[in-house]
């Protein structure tokens, strides 16, 4: 059985995959500031950085992964994004979104991609 960080893991890697098969350029993973971190940075093909936080479950019985992206989270995520702009110095388009990744048997059974999820 896979440990939670390894399904954590898996979720990402997907995740990105997923990202690059629809153009987008990966940027960073795992991106850390403070408190706060995010999980993917990328550029969309037309040049839009987007911060994205991804959510990867074993099981699909207790409602959807994104459904964990509460407030307090997104404004943690909205803080970490802020601090990876100063750093870059990055300014133009950008957008926050959720992927979410459903397992089974540790094999991917379904992506959802929940673009311009929140602010």
């Amino acid at each position: 059985m896979m440990s939670h960080l390894e399904i954590g893991k898996l979720g990402e890697n997907l995740a990105a995959e997923y990202l690059q098969n629809k153009g987008y350029q990966i940027i960073r993973q795992n991106f850390r500031a403070g408190k706060g971190e995010i999980d993917l940075i990328a550029k969309t093909p037309e040049g839009c950085l987007v911060f994205v936080e991804v959510k990867t479950r074993a099981l699909d019985g207790f409602g959807g992964p994104e459904e964990a992206v509460d407030r307090k989270k997104q404004d943690l995520i909205a803080r970490t994004a802020g601090a990876f702009m100063a750093q870059t110095g990055h300014e133009g388009e950008l957008r926050f979104d959720i992927i979410s990744v459903l397992l089974a048997n540790g094999r991917l059974k379904t992506i959802r991609h929940a673009e311009d999820a929140f602010f």
